[in-house]
């Protein structure tokens, strides 16, 4: 598939959205980490693009004292594939996410 042909302008708004999508992640994260929000704020807030399209692993690593070896096991435990994003998550899956880490 051809990529589409972009106006300068086109351009650099894609470019400024794509860094405030980032920006936003890396807010959401460092919540996380801190504590002032919680996994099951997260889960609730699907319908948020930027929650909805941060990868799982990500969304685990910024969990306190979860690191890469302990969300690849959890998510191996509970049936994620190591590319999903939180918007693909089943009811399921949420569930266990909660009952492990909520």
């Amino acid at each position: 598939m051809a990529l589409p042909h972009l106006t300068q302008d086109e351009k650099l708004d894609a470019l400024r959205k794509a860094q405030e999508m980032r920006s936003r992640r890396a807010e959401v994260r460092a919540k996380l980490k801190k504590g002032s929000m919680t996994l099951q704020e997260v889960l609730d807030s699907v319908d948020d693009e930027v929650i909805a399209r941060m990868r799982v692993t990500y969304l685990l690593q910024s969990l306190p004292q979860v690191g890469k070896v302990t969300s690849e096991k959890i998510m191996r435990e509970i049936g994620i594939n190591e590319n999903r994003r939180v918007q693909g998550l089943g009811k399921r899956q949420r569930e266990k996410l909660l009952e492990r880490l909520g």
